[in-house]
């Protein structure tokens, strides 16, 4: 007969007192590793901004990890054009896509690129970013998607197209928080969001589908919404909260460079909610010179550093809230997966 013991025979000890069972337990949790995530992060923006978006992601993954130990993989999609630069900068610790497959991560993050063509569907890189996406969906607890990946992954699930914008949405824009929701826990009222596109999906469009949209704001639509597909909560964003403090101001100095080489037939508005009064003024006074003398060599008066020496990065704050939150929600959901079966749908909601 096997041996059936009331206790666990750990706690029987040489004489003086037991351990509590329940001190012996908290014990156990503090002497326990840390707990730890796998995340792969499929960067797909420009070559000029690979760098950057990896090292923004990862400082803010790092500022909100605490007591957790954070990895990240990194991936591309292919099919997106690069340059010899690009490609070996994407030799240097980037895995093939077909890697993926084989792993097991806890979740996964995808970011945008610039769009080349009107219909998403028509890009070089669409049958790889589908493939990631249906992937995702049934293997990991989370997936995060910015811009385009989240245009793309409404398009693939939902056939929700997106709709042109008159002009680029760019700017620094105030955002109500709509509804409450494990990812905005500890999130104030109000937040303010950066953007930068050209297309948006519309809040009556992602309702229609099932989404749950989490902010949006007056003047630059929904950003952060949610939907939850087989093993993955699926969280859009249509603005960047990773985005530095600098990026906009890059940005838009990249798109005057468009023009003035001829490559865009209209001078590009300035970002709104982003620039000073000081700022302001001198890249008013640029945009004189520049529609003056529209000349690619015009763009070496153009003032970086008075521009750049002035800003500020008021959606860090709730950009490390949001991540936060996110680890948290992955937390969660591990212990809910672990829990007895009557349990679990307790502890990560959504």
């Amino acid at each position: 007969m096997p041996l059936v013991m009331d206790r666990d025979p750990s706690e029987i000890r040489e004489p003086g007192p037991r351990e509590d069972r329940y001190a012996r337990r908290a014990r156990e949790c503090r002497d326990a590793p840390p707990p730890s995530f796998e995340i792969g992060l499929v960067n797909n923006m420009p070559d000029a901004a690979l760098a950057g978006t990896e090292r923004r992601i990862a400082e803010l993954l790092d500022a909100v990890a605490r007591d957790r130990v954070v990895t990240l993989k990194r991936y591309s999609l292919p099919g997106i054009s690069r340059s010899e630069q690009g490609r070996q900068y994407l030799s240097r610790g980037y895995s093939d896509i077909n890697d993926l497959w084989s792993r097991h991560f806890d979740a996964l993050i995808v970011t945008g690129t610039e769009p080349l063509t009107p219909d998403l569907r028509a890009e070089t890189y669409w049958d790889s970013l589908t493939e990631v996406l249906d992937w995702a969906a049934d293997h990991v607890a989370s997936t995060m998607l910015s811009c385009l990946a989240a245009h793309g992954a409404v398009l693939h699930f939902d056939g929700i197209s997106r709709h042109a914008l008159g002009d680029k949405c760019l700017g620094v824009f105030d955002h109500a928080r709509m509804s409450d929701h494990a990812l905005t826990r500890n999130l104030g009222a109000r937040l303010r969001i950066p953007h930068s596109r050209c297309n948006e999906v519309r809040e009556d469009a992602l309702i229609s589908c099932g989404y749950r949209i989490l902010t949006k704001s007056a003047d630059a639509g929904v950003d952060m919404f949610v939907k939850q597909r087989k093993t993955s909560l699926f969280v859009h964003f249509q603005g960047h909260p990773e985005y530095g403090r600098g990026v906009l101001l890059s940005e838009y100095k990249r798109d005057i460079g468009r023009f003035l080489r001829g490559e865009r037939t209209v001078y590009p508005s300035m970002p709104l909610g982003y620039f000073d009064a000081a700022a302001t003024e001198a890249l008013n006074i640029f945009q004189q010179q520049a529609l003056a003398h529209p000349y690619p060599d015009t763009l070496a008066g153009f003032p970086d550093a008075l521009a750049a020496s002035r800003l500020t990065n008021p959606w860090r704050s709730s950009a490390m809230h949001i991540f936060g939150n996110w680890l948290s929600y992955l937390g969660e959901r591990r212990m809910d997966a672990r829990a007895p079966a009557g349990w679990r749908g307790t502890m990560a909601r959504a």
